[in-house]
């Protein structure tokens, strides 16, 4: 017996076969919990995540448009992953735009001790990023180029662009908060 292929799954999906995505998942699972479970280190949530990801595409389905199958599942993943962990640390945000505005005033006006501190932190911060990350930030942010163009200077697509930015905006809070902790320890 011939195997069909994903995409032939898929279209049978799309045009009503809904059973059909049980062989899906039944192909997919393992991959997406080990990519969700290295992302997220938690195996519950990681679980939670690949169900997710077979509701949105059963959701989408008519939105299928044929390529590879598993590249669309991907994208899928990766909007779950980040929809998931947006609402998880909306609370936790620091603006890259409100230092970006310290920055410009600095050079206009003498700062108090504490927002040179702040400053200094973040300059740190960015400075303790890697290169790639560092360089997304310094195009997206300070010399306000839009996705699109830093894509086309990267040689990426403006959706992996808005993914390194969400990434490298995640690594620099991150840093930004360790610096903060041990000066105040």
């Amino acid at each position: 017996m011939i195997e069909e292929t994903d995409n032939e799954l898929m279209y049978q999906v799309k045009s009503g076969r809904l059973d059909r995505l049980s062989l899906l998942f039944d192909r997919y699972q393992a991959p997406l919990f080990g990519f969700f479970r290295s992302l997220t280190r938690d195996a519950e949530q990681s679980a939670d995540l690949v169900q997710n990801v077979f509701y949105r595409i059963l959701k989408y389905r008519n939105q299928f448009q044929g390529g590879q199958f598993r590249t669309w599942m991907f994208h899928i993943a990766r909007n779950v992953h980040r929809d998931q962990y947006r609402r998880k640390n909306k609370a936790v945000k620091v603006s890259i735009d409100h230092y970006r505005d310290q920055l410009k005033e600095e050079v206009e006006a003498d700062f108090d001790l504490h927002t040179r501190e702040q400053h200094h932190q973040l300059r740190k911060a960015m400075d303790a990023l890697p290169e790639d990350k560092k360089e997304i930030l310094l195009l997206s942010k300070y010399q306000e180029k839009n996705y699109k163009e830093i894509g086309a200077l990267l040689g990426c697509s403006e959706g992996t662009v808005k993914v390194r930015v969400f990434r490298a905006l995640h690594e620099l809070r991150v840093l930004y908060h360790q610096l903060e902790k041990k000066e105040i320890l």
